[in-house]
């Protein structure tokens, strides 16, 4: 066990571009973060690339390369990963596919001229979306298709002996007509279609359009990928590592890397998930003997996706506020021995509402080894300190000082 301890916190979608409303600032550098900025002034700015040339620009790329896993080497889908977390009985000839629970427009026109206006059903409850999914299962589930149920609109679809197939994020297409971005696979075409016809006029999104709420009333399937084999965190660091996410993706990736996974009430992937709760895991963990945390926070990017500046800036102040400040102050009392690393994954723009593959500001923070810097933490300045990691998966060897 390392006398020292090792955290990431991680802000997905945190960076963005420069904002004609934020006084040509971007989010990051807009809201308050003292306590990132307190910490940049005591360590090291700079970028880092995450996303390898030619590999589409994602939480799953991206996250495994923050954990030193090389996506060009490691990386065989998304869905399967979130298999690993919801617990699903991979074989090897499966193929698993995301299940998001969408919000089409329900204009009176076919199918494929819906628009698509929302990737994540007003960020619907988990209990809600379990209950659509239980209708759509019912009618749709066979030996061949099987459907788990995951965390908020995300979940997944097993499908035996099935082919790995170039499928539209739906992230990617907010606001547009779907007909293009639909699978040519018929089988798939026809459960999107038909899950359409069973949940539009469920109880659940009856409900929810009273209340003013986008109702999940699609199944659209994407991330199709096979079983993943991912080597050993401890055995590849030797340290011991404990995952704290609401996401089934993050906490499939450290299944798949032999780590733990908090359970943290409340943690639900949104704006307003259990911040507080994250950080009670994470100090825990390192009390009981966990060597390394990952602390991972969805809020930014879920608001990049919504296109939203003001909960997008609001995101980021959480962030820091209540994770990083807390956080820190806490093991400084304690008098822990750590190196700290905060960054996004990937920057989700404000102005395209989807993943770009662009380069995203890391800091660094040695409570051992204070320096004394000028800077504040955000993609300008840390463009400027001239630190640059060219390859995402070696980022995490400046934090574990290999």
């Amino acid at each position: 066990m390392s006398t020292k301890k090792y955290i990431v916190v991680l802000g997905d979608g945190m960076a963005d571009e420069p904002i004609e409303e934020l006084g040509g600032k971007t989010p990051l550098a807009f809201a308050e973060t003292p306590a990132m900025d307190r910490l940049s002034k005591k360590g090291e700015i700079g970028m880092v690339h995450t996303i390898p040339e030619g590999m589409k620009p994602g939480s799953d790329t991206a996250n495994l390369s923050v954990l030193g896993y090389d996506p060009k080497l490691y990386y065989s889908g998304r869905s399967p990963l979130e298999a690993l977390s919801i617990g699903v009985p991979m074989k090897d000839t499966d193929v698993a596919l995301r299940c998001n629970i969408v919000t089409l427009s329900e204009e009176d026109v076919p199918f494929e001229k819906q628009t698509i206006i929302d990737h994540s059903s007003g960020e619907i409850s988990t209990e809600d979306c379990a209950k659509l999914l239980e209708a759509v299962r019912k009618e749709l589930e066979n030996e061949t298709y099987q459907f788990y149920v995951g965390t908020s609109y995300r979940h997944c679809l097993i499908w035996n002996h099935g082919s790995v197939l170039e499928l539209s994020q739906p992230h990617d297409v907010l606001g547009q007509v779907i007909g293009q971005y639909l699978p040519e696979d018929e089988k798939l075409l026809y459960m999107m279609k038909r899950s359409y016809e069973i949940l539009v006029n469920h109880p659940v999104n009856i409900e929810r359009k009273k209340q003013g709420l986008n109702p999940a009333n699609c199944c659209w399937f994407w991330g199709a990928g096979t079983k993943p084999m991912l080597s050993s965190f401890q055995e590849k660091n030797g340290l011991k590592g404990m995952m704290v996410s609401a996401v089934d993706l993050l906490k499939g990736i450290a299944v798949g890397a032999g780590m733990g996974v908090a359970k943290v009430e409340g943690a639900n992937g949104g704006l307003h998930t259990n911040y507080e709760g994250k950080v009670n895991a994470a100090l825990t963990a390192l009390k009981e003997g966990y060597d390394f945390v990952y602390i991972h926070v969805e809020a930014p990017d879920e608001m990049g996706h919504q296109g939203s500046v003001e909960k997008k800036v609001q995101a980021i102040a959480y962030l820091d506020q209540r994770v990083v400040g807390p956080l820190t102050t806490a093991l400084d009392q304690e008098k822990t021995a750590y190196r700290l690393m905060v960054l996004p994954d990937h920057p989700t723009p404000i102005r395209v509402r989807t993943h770009t593959a662009d380069s995203v500001p890391y800091l660094l923070y040695d409570s051992t080894a204070p320096k004394e810097e000028t800077w504040n933490y955000n993609e300008e300045e840390a463009r400027e300190s001239g630190n640059f990691v060219p390859l995402g998966h070696k980022i995490i060897d400046k934090l574990l000082e290999k």
